[in-house]
């Protein structure tokens, strides 16, 4: 098969989805591997790279769209690249098509075969190619947020920390799942006061062993939400329904009863968010204040970290390319409910039930 992986060209968006050792690893199935020229030298990969490891350099994103059996992406493509997509293509990245209903129509007007990252789903349930950006982005939604509790970026100008004879900042995370979690380790790790809420009490619990004395686990209605996020210094937004649109759980009214200064990031922004008063940012212009609220909502958080966040991301990802490189799309599927579950769209038709939804289409089945 002819696998191509092109430049990404969202805002701030240095990662590359394929790493010199995975074009190695499909070299050595059989496959032949084309990469747009520059497409990792934002994660630290060079085109010197690249070609030692056996792939053909494309010095035009064009012609490796064209050209290509699969390509594999980190994030979906923008409008400027849906005429680029062609019958039968098999496109292998992130879609979060439940937010994006634009993207959605264009894939299936391309008959493109998608396979979303953030639905393959495993026998347990886990999101093993979701996984590691939940990790970064929940850690990172701790680092960011410490930052815009600033003053000079709106922020209340607390520390999260504090120092002694000083209160430490109140950190409430909704949602205990990979994002939560890790944003939890994060937030105990700087010494702050940190509450968590999530609706399943056996995670509750969990996570309740795992930290001890130093979290309050809370069950997630909005009465305790709206309790909580009244002394709230930071809030992380960690909801992710697999493939769906995320429920707002953060109402507007909230805003008001918040002190003026406290920070909100909504890490579950590239599916929708769970804030009423979300609005997708960007690296280049992250925050914006509403009501006194200072809002981080940046679609693509493990951009800032490339290097980390490709790495740790191929290593998840490539298995599940390889099986589709080596069987087709199709066979792949035959073999497998975990590949099955990571198409969205084939041959113009919506295969997953979240997403047509989400949009109110009509959900079919891989044929």
């Amino acid at each position: 098969m002819k696998i191509g992986c092109v430049k990404e060209i969202k805002n701030n968006e240095f990662r590359v989805g394929l790493t010199p050792d995975n074009v190695r690893a499909y070299i050595a199935a059989g496959h032949h591997v084309y990469m747009e020229m520059g497409a990792g030298v934002g994660s630290g990969f060079s085109d010197t790279e690249y070609v030692k490891a056996g792939a053909s350099l494309i010095d035009n994103a064009a012609d490796v769209w064209h050209l290509v059996d699969m390509m594999v992406k980190v994030k979906e493509p923008l409008p400027c690249e849906y005429p680029l997509f062609h019958d039968g293509l098999i496109l292998y990245t992130y879609l979060h098509l439940a937010a994006d209903k634009q993207q959605m129509d264009a894939l299936l007007a391309g008959k493109v075969k998608a396979v979303a990252y953030e639905t393959i789903q495993e026998k347990d349930g886990s999101l093993p190619c979701l996984a590691p950006m939940s990790q970064i982005a929940g850690r990172l939604s701790i680092q960011e947020g410490a930052k815009y509790l600033e003053k000079r970026f709106g922020g209340e100008g607390i520390l999260l920390a504090g120092v002694p004879g000083t209160p430490k900042a109140n950190v409430v995370i909704l949602g205990g799942g990979t994002v939560g979690m890790n944003a939890c380790k994060i937030a105990v790790g700087m010494g702050a006061n940190v509450s968590i809420l999530d609706v399943n009490l056996k995670r509750l619990e969990e996570l309740d062993n795992l930290f001890g004395a130093h979290i309050q686990t809370l069950v997630s209605t909005d009465s305790n939400i709206e309790r909580v996020l009244r002394d709230a210094d930071l809030v992380i937004g960690s909801v992710l329904i697999p493939g769906g649109s995320t429920p707002k759980l953060f109402k507007r009214r909230y805003l008001s009863e918040m002190k003026p200064g406290a920070v909100f990031v909504d890490v579950a922004i590239d599916q929708g968010g769970c804030g009423e008063s979300s609005r997708v940012t960007t690296h280049d212009d992250p925050v914006y204040i509403e009501e006194g609220i200072v809002h981080y909502c940046v679609g693509n958080m493990p951009g800032a970290v490339p290097r980390t966040s490709t790495i740790a991301l191929t290593n998840a990802t490539l298995r599940y390319g390889l099986m589709i490189a080596e069987n087709g799309l199709e066979e792949a599927c035959r073999k497998s409910a975990v590949i099955r579950s990571g198409v969205n769209c084939y041959c113009g038709k919506l295969t997953n039930k979240n997403v047509a939804a989400a949009h109110g289409y009509e959900y079919a089945e891989i044929d």
